[in-house]
């Protein structure tokens, strides 16, 4: 029998922290090491490629928080940070929906438009539709 603070048989405690490996793996102790160095080097792999995508096009967080779940899956430390990473998300998205901030948002992003269209007519009263880099000394 086990109490409230202590960890279950499966490797868990009552939060799911821990490694979810098969229980064949995790009764080996070879086994589950080549487990968790495994699951270390796929999620690495997936976390450089989402590095590597964060300048080039591509979904570069999204495809890092793929493999930081993969570490999850494995790490408890990887576990707390993706716990403390939706409960920021959420707060965020909680305060986006707060209706001073979202007329604030709305204003911001109306100003920076105005702008951009502003930019955009003194561009084209002064060269015309002429791309920038087809521009000769003017």
């Amino acid at each position: 029998m086990e109490g409230p603070g202590k960890e279950a048989d499966d490797g868990r405690d009552r939060r799911g922290l821990g490694s979810r490996a098969p229980e064949f793996v995790r009764s080996r102790r070879a086994l589950h090491l080549s487990w968790q160095v495994g699951v270390f080097v796929v999620g690495l792999a997936v976390v450089a490629a989402g590095v590597v995508m964060l300048p080039l096009p591509g979904p570069g967080w999204v495809v890092i928080f793929g493999g930081m779940a993969i570490w999850a899956t494995e790490f408890v430390w990887a576990q707390l940070v993706l716990r403390w990473t939706k409960r920021k998300v959420t707060e965020a998205a909680q305060k986006a929906l707060d209706p001073k901030v979202r007329r604030r948002n709305i204003i911001l992003t109306v100003t920076g438009l105005v702008i951009v269209a502003v930019l955009v007519g003194i561009y084209v009263w002064k060269f015309g539709l002429v791309l920038p880099w087809s521009i000769r000394h003017q």
